[in-house]
């Protein structure tokens, strides 16, 4: 199981958020950020393979979520096109989950388990 997971929930829906486009990036120190990884949720809203075991080291990263395609896909206006994530990682042995909580006009995120 990866290190590193996140979850989407459409909270104006009151179901998971399949299929939204997910990027994940390391920052570099003196050059910026690299591309980890891409993929997208799948029907429980869920991206579970984002690093491979032993790969999460210490340091920065970014999650950036493509909410444009996913309300665009439901023909639902919506006010974020993209939903950025920037977060620390102090303890590369432990398990990190970065929900995040969608709606078209608003979200929310937070460590979770």
């Amino acid at each position: 199981m990866s290190q590193l997971t996140t979850h989407v929930l459409d909270v104006s829906r009151g179901r998971p958020a399949a299929g939204v486009p997910v990027v994940l990036e390391a920052e570099e120190a003196g050059t910026g950020w690299k591309e980890l990884k891409r993929g997208k949720t799948d029907k429980d809203g869920r991206l579970r393979d984002l690093l491979a075991p032993g790969l999460l080291v210490q340091g920065t990263y970014r999650l950036t979520f493509d909410t444009h395609a996913y309300f665009a896909a439901l023909k639902i206006e919506a006010l974020y096109p993209q939903v950025t994530i920037v977060f620390s990682v102090r303890d590369a042995n432990e398990h990190y989950h970065i929900p995040l909580l969608l709606s078209p006009f608003g979200y929310s995120t937070y460590r979770g388990s």
